[in-house]
């Protein structure tokens, strides 16, 4: 590497920094632009957008390409950049009813109310790596199928939970009056926590902290995973909208790619209400269905345990990929004087 003995540990951490960062530019291959991570690589840039908590395609690959492709150090970019911005004001709620939606479907339902929208998956497909090369990937491509164009995007799909309420099968989990929700950016998280700081914090959650803690803490002790079933998964944008400072309408200034799912939980325990379906909610920035389904059903898993396990806590306390990789790689820093210490004392125990 070409680099003289150091002098001290300063001169040995400026050292290592200038490493990473030459060796990222240095490198023979051409250099990636954002663009390419976007179009090629968009479901980990929508998973950095997702856990940095900011929706920026852009800032969220260029994160990913100072990042070397550690996704988790990537969405530390994000936020770490999201703390430095200015809030200038507040967007009006928007009534996810409004998702433009390039994919929906509704495992529910053999033929549900609305239109199933495959869009983009993998749902349907082996998974075997692909070889070919560019040309002979785009070779392979199929026509386009006729009769797309008669899908009206615009056209408002109806919702599950809309129909499963209308007949009266649907909880209520409406609480009185109309709280603010929790800003988990200002505001630590205390469990029990409110509905909407739960959420948030699955939200931002590390996608595969999100799956694991349902597979081992839902799954694992068989407390009623097999009663969730998916209502709907939907993906789409939604508009962005604020009030005008003069006139105090709506004013739409841009909108935002999102995952949305809801999970209906069939309730049959003595203590609740078994003429129901209770629905876990999950809502995830870009595409990233994996999240927005362990979200979901952590929400009515989290609801339904109220506070017998333990549940809530452990699952806000470690679904923040953040935090848990700052508490591991921490383990890498100087801990000699811990260490000694400990040493000092087997040995005068051993004495």
């Amino acid at each position: 590497m070409g680099y003289a003995a150091v002098k001290g540990g300063l001169d040995a951490i400026l050292a290592a920094e200038d490493l990473v960062a030459r060796m990222r530019v240095d490198d023979p291959s051409p250099w990636l632009e954002e663009a390419q991570l976007i179009g090629r690589l968009r479901l980990a840039v929508d998973r950095v957008q997702g856990e940095g908590g900011l929706a920026s395609a852009e800032l969220a690959a260029r994160a990913i390409r100072q990042a070397e492709g550690d996704l988790i150090e990537a969405a530390l970019l994000v936020r770490s950049y999201r703390s430095t911005l200015p809030r200038l004001g507040y967007t009006l709620p928007t009534p996810t009813a409004e998702l433009e939606a390039v994919r929906r479907i509704v495992p529910a339902f053999r033929e549900p109310p609305g239109r199933q929208l495959l869009g983009r998956t993998l749902d349907y497909t082996e998974r075997l790596v692909d070889f070919r090369d560019e040309a002979a990937a785009r070779a392979a491509l199929r026509e386009p199928p006729a009769g797309r164009g008669d899908v009206d995007p615009e056209a408002r799909q109806p919702r599950l939970a809309e129909l499963l309420a209308a007949r009266g099968l649907l909880a209520n989990r409406q609480v009185e009056g109309d709280p603010d929700p929790v800003d988990i950016t200002r505001e630590p998280v205390i469990t029990p926590a409110p509905r909407s700081a739960r959420l948030a914090a699955l939200a931002r959650g590390e996608t595969g902290a999100l799956v694991n803690l349902w597979y081992q803490g839902v799954r694992g002790d068989r407390r009623g995973a097999e009663d969730v079933t998916l209502g709907e998964v939907r993906v789409g944008t939604l508009p962005v909208t604020v009030a005008h400072p003069r006139t105090g309408g709506a004013v739409r200034v841009g909108s935002v790619p999102v995952t949305e799912v809801e999970a209906m939980s069939n309730l049959n325990r003595p203590d609740e209400d078994t003429g129901v379906f209770d629905i876990g909610y999950g809502l995830v920035l870009g595409h990233n269905e994996r999240k927005a389904i362990a979200m979901a059903v952590l929400d009515v898993a989290m609801h339904r345990d109220r506070g017998r396990t333990g549940l809530e806590q452990n699952v806000i306390g470690t679904c923040d990929g953040t935090d848990a990789s700052g508490f591991l790689e921490h383990l890498k820093l100087p801990h000699y004087v811990t260490f000694g210490s400990q040493v000092e004392r087997k040995e005068a125990i051993r004495k």
